[in-house]
């Protein structure tokens, strides 16, 4: 859907030939530039759609602190979570309507679309009656956003709150791939996206796929360091945790664990169910995630595994991949020590 800070000036073309208008070209800032720039006071401004942004995020005191140096923060949510608590100096929530609930426009019960985990775009509609007859959804909410602030606009933005119909066409208008959206994405399956590797469809010279090879350097551990690793439960749904198990690995009614290879256990003198505190110091500034209890794992060696999002205080905001600007929160150093029963 073009929702990227860095959009190409092909997809901006289209955009501007489609509604005439002229789009802006500077690039924007992705999930951690953000937060550096807010933290800085160079963005005073926070507005998040939905989630759980000071959860899902790394570094997570870092983080709060940079939202708290926002002049206003607002957050569009379906429910209330820890995002909410931590706050610039003015704050709104605007509640919203969820998936689950009934949307309806001029008496139509209307859908919007989403992708599954395997590239395939449906239909979601809601079945529930809304808590208030004052909600409104998040597209109500763009789009009278839209209305205040951006004046004598060509977008027809009153026709898309007649019906989400308007919104799909001038999609289908953009983005490649979306050809007959409104009735694709009616059929009981939906339909898949452009998919190069499914569709055998790879460079347009040969026809086939380049690869590349590059050099991996390791991590070199100091004696006491351990490479952890973030990862997610059964029962969770990104920072949303709907129960304490986690069948893939056995553990049960628990998330604030620390998986670590029996010899390294044993190596510290430590046993199952033992209690520790996790660290580190990058940036000459000291992490710490306290009360983690120790769990045997087949895990390799100097390497441990803790839980998404409880462990995200300890990802350094500065150390991002190179080319998406992702956390590095499958490869955070960090120290182990028993903690200190009182």
């Amino acid at each position: 859907m073009g929702i990227y800070e860095k959009p190409s000036d092909q997809f901006l073309d289209k955009i501007d030939s489609v509604f005439n208008i002229q789009s802006p070209r500077a690039h924007g800032l992705d999930t951690v530039e953000s937060i550096v720039a807010m933290k800085k006071g160079k963005a005073k401004v926070f507005v998040g759609m939905g989630g759980n942004f000071l959860s899902a995020t790394p570094d997570t005191n870092y983080t709060a602190a940079a939202m708290q140096n926002c002049n206003l923060t607002v957050h569009v949510s379906t429910k209330l979570n820890r995002s909410h608590l931590i706050h610039g100096k003015e704050a709104l929530i605007l509640p919203c309507l969820a998936r689950t609930d009934k949307d309806l426009k001029n008496n139509e019960l209307q859908f919007i679309s989403v992708e599954n985990s395997m590239g395939v775009v449906h239909s979601s509609r809601g079945s529930l009656t809304p808590t208030s007859d004052r909600l409104k959804s998040e597209i109500e909410i763009v789009v009278h956003l839209a209305q205040s602030t951006l004046k004598n606009s060509p977008i027809p933005w009153d026709k898309y709150l007649t019906h989400y119909n308007h919104i799909r066409t001038d999609i289908e208008k953009v983005i490649p791939g979306f050809e007959n959206y409104n009735t694709r994405v009616r059929q009981d399956a939906g339909f898949y996206l452009p998919n190069a590797a499914r569709e055998s469809r790879f460079l347009k010279s040969t026809g086939k796929a380049a690869f590349s090879t590059n050099t991996y350097k390791g991590i070199d551990l100091q004696a006491e360091e351990y490479l952890m690793m973030t990862i997610r439960s059964h029962d969770q749904f990104n920072t949303t945790i709907y129960g304490l198990d986690d069948r893939y690995r056995g553990i049960y009614n628990e998330r604030r664990v620390i998986l670590m290879n029996k010899e390294d256990m044993a190596s510290m003198g430590l046993s199952k169910m033992d209690v520790v505190n996790l660290s580190n110091h990058d940036d000459n500034r000291k992490r710490e995630a306290k009360n983690f209890i120790v769990v045997p794992y087949d895990i390799p060696s100097r390497c441990v595994a803790t839980y998404f999002p409880e462990a995200n205080v300890l990802v350094p905001i500065s150390k991002t991949a190179k080319r998406s600007g992702t956390p590095v929160s499958k490869s955070v150093v960090i120290r182990i020590e028993r903690a200190v029963s009182l």
